[in-house]
């Protein structure tokens, strides 16, 4: 893997997940509950009594939150690039309802295992989730398919 596919993968991956996490605010801020996943992270991780500032605690909680969101759009990237699937929206929409389905799984065990039950409406929070991730991925695809292009006009028009 060269720069310009580590440089493209980390551009789709903060778009996405800064989307996803804006989506989350603004439902969170409509419905009036804690929807707000780095925020919910940092709950989970008070619970488990990490020797770490809250502060600490808070910025860890974002990393992870963005390092997720990597995780998946490196894995968007492998299906892209050995053709597994096509870059398309409707594949984008797809991968982030898998990419839901995942989260929602994944919340439910985080809860379960830390035994934290914040006071919030899980079932509004699971499909605001669901939803969340389909705008990642579409985001994702969107900021892909744009670095795409803009490296292969560079990489055209640059001679080393």
């Amino acid at each position: 893997m060269d720069i310009y596919a580590i440089l493209q993968i980390l551009i789709a991956t903060f778009a996405a997940t800064s989307a996803m996490t804006l989506f989350s605010y603004a439902v969170s801020a409509s419905f009036r509950e804690l929807y707000k996943e780095p925020v919910l992270l940092t709950f989970l991780l008070k619970q488990l009594k990490i020797d770490v500032s809250d502060k600490g605690k808070a910025t860890l909680a974002w990393i992870l939150h963005y390092f997720i969101g990597f995780i998946f759009v490196y894995t968007y990237h492998i299906l892209w690039v050995n053709h597994i699937l096509s870059l398309s929206l409707l594949n984008a929409f797809l991968l982030g309802s898998i990419c839901g389905i995942i989260g929602i799984a994944g919340w439910m065990i985080l809860f379960k295992l830390a035994d934290y039950k914040p006071h919030i409406d899980f079932k509004g929070y699971y499909i605001q989730l669901f939803f969340a991730h389909i705008i990642f991925g579409i985001v994702a695809a969107l900021f892909y398919y744009l670095t795409l292009t803009i490296i292969l006009i560079a990489k055209s028009n640059v001679t080393i």
